[in-house]
């Protein structure tokens, strides 16, 4: 290590004899360094923000109500055309970066080449950079330098006025082009429903009777009314054999034998004609069982009761026949009609008639539709395929018209909301710019132009030494040559050697200290550079 530590002294004292070249170098490069950066342009630098909130509280209450705009793509595409084509030269245009009229064109594209490459749109999240925001968001910063500080505000406030401008007139241009769109669409749309309700109106009128009904077409029809007619035969057929079966039982033994044995309901004696032959018969009965108990079979009056009664017992006889064969006349001599069984099956009977009655009425009717119907089998099909292809027609141009008119009244209700403030933007940093210039840190560069000339004065006298090598140790002289040393011869005057070196090192360090005073001097001078700036930034602000 003592070794190591030896050789780089050795190196730094043989480097040592080239410092006044050093220093010269140093001073020049630092001198010329300076001057360079007080020569240098002052950038100033200039920004903005905007909040951009999309998703404001019209927008749950609007869903489904309004037409839906893709208002980040919208915003999206403004904030790529600042950066090229026509809105970035009428930037240039009003901020006076680009003279009108200008006729060359390669001047053109440098100055807007120039302007894209210092403007700077970074877009992130409100609540990725600590905002305090309830409702998230995106926030927008606008950045621009510029040599002259005025101007880069100009620059950053019409970027701010045209992105806000650009968006909310992008999207009402977009809500204007679709309304008028629509318009034209609507007007197209009422014209053919208009006509297709005239043609709709003039074939109903035409073919009058031959119009589908609410019942299907002309051969759900005729199907319809064929198996309306069946049914109708079907339940007649039914209703005659019941018919059948009610007047067999009427006429059969049981009735008549029921009918044969009811009691009168009215009788007595000077009764008019035979209505109540059974009760005339109970009475000679009764008579006959009276005389019986008083004379004896041979008398005369016994002799008249039993022929009386046996006449009236044929005559009994002979109405029950009459009722079995249905003589209706027969019903009331022979008091059937009195008996509850026998007006059963009468009033049955009576309602089974009635009920066949209607059902050969509703067959006839059902016939006679079905016959109708047959006669038009060849026009009522075309005349149905008509009306659908009219009613088709008519369906179609009154949904698209009526999906038109929604539309419509989505756009202007999207309109109003947009008006309203669907989208809401707010400035989070107005067009704000730095009163010093962001470029060139003067300060810095200054220290390290002075730096880097100490650096470069080093490197040259140990540049120098490597050229121009020298022994000035023993041990040096032992590494180079391989042989002992003896002895030194020392110095003849060592106090005037010791004086001389003092005298140098105060010279140098007075050199030195010149240049580290023209460092402060510039410093300083920069220093009241900005002082003065600032100074007429301030008046200039003020007036």
């Amino acid at each position: 290590m003592k070794q190591e530590l030896d050789r780089v002294l050795e190196e730094v004292r043989s480097a040592w004899r080239f410092r006044w070249m050093a220093l010269a170098a140093a001073t020049v490069a630092s001198v010329i360094g300076w001057c360079i950066v007080f020569t240098l342009p002052d950038r100033y630098a200039a920004d903005a923000r905007v909040f951009v909130d999309t998703r404001t509280a019209l927008k749950p209450a609007l869903q489904g109500l309004t037409t839906d705009q893709n208002v980040d793509a919208q915003i999206n595409y403004v904030r790529q055309s600042l950066l090229e084509g026509p809105q970035l030269e009428k930037i240039a245009k009003e901020t006076g970066l680009l003279p009108v009229p200008i006729t060359d064109e390669r001047s053109r594209t440098r100055i807007l080449n120039m302007l894209s490459d210092r403007i700077a749109l970074t877009v992130f999240s409100a609540g990725s950079q600590g905002d305090e925001r309830s409702t998230a968001g995106t926030i927008y910063s606008f950045h621009y330098t510029d040599g002259s500080r005025d101007r880069a505000l100009r620059v950053v406030e019409t970027l701010l006025t045209t992105f806000v401008e650009q968006v909310l007139g992008g999207k009402r241009e977009g809500s204007e082009h679709a309304q008028k769109f629509l318009e034209t669409q609507i007007k197209d749309y009422e014209q053919r429903l208009s006509s297709a309700e005239g043609r709709l109106a003039a074939f109903k009128k035409k073919n009058v009777g031959l119009m589908p009904s609410e019942q299907g077409g002309y051969f759900t029809q005729l199907q319809n009314e064929v198996d309306a007619a069946k049914k109708a035969d079907t339940d007649l057929s039914i209703a005659l054999s019941r018919r059948d079966e009610l007047a067999r039982q009427l006429h059969s033994d049981a009735a008549i034998s029921a009918a044969g044995s009811s009691a009168p309901m009215f009788g007595g004696r000077g009764s008019s004609g035979g209505s109540n032959t059974l009760g005339r018969i109970q009475e000679a009965q009764a008579r006959l069982d009276e005389l019986l108990l008083k004379f004896t079979d041979k008398h005369p009056d016994v002799i008249a009761a039993r022929a009386t009664l046996d006449e009236l017992k044929q005559r009994r006889a002979l109405e029950l026949e009459n009722l079995r064969r249905g003589d209706a006349s027969a019903v009331a001599s022979s008091g059937a009609g009195n008996n509850p069984v026998y007006q059963n099956i009468q009033l049955e009977l009576n309602k089974e008639d009635v009920a066949i009655a209607a059902l050969r009425r509703e067959s006839a009717q059902h016939q006679s539709t079905v016959a109708e119907l047959r006669q038009r089998l060849n026009s009522a099909p075309q005349v149905e395929a008509e009306f659908q292809q009219l009613n088709r027609d008519y369906d179609v141009n009154k949904a698209q018209y009526t999906a038109l008119l929604e539309s419509y009244q989505k756009a202007r209700l999207g309109e109003r909301a947009d008006n309203a403030g669907s989208v809401r933007f707010e400035v989070v940093l107005p067009p704000t710019a730095s009163v010093t210039p962001v470029w060139p840190r003067r300060t810095a560069l200054l220290g390290g132009i002075w730096v880097g000339a100490m650096l470069l004065g080093a490197a040259l006298a140990y540049g120098l030494h490597v050229l121009k090598p020298i022994v000035s140790s023993v041990v040096a002289v032992n590494e180079l040559t391989g042989f002992p040393v003896l002895g030194v011869v020392s110095v003849a005057f060592p106090t005037r050697q010791q004086w001389e070196f003092r005298r140098d090192m105060w010279q140098f360090s007075a050199a030195m200290a010149c240049l580290v005073a023209a460092l402060m001097v510039a410093f300083a001078l920069n220093w009241a550079g900005a002082r003065l700036t600032v100074h007429a930034i301030h008046s200039l602000v003020n007036t």
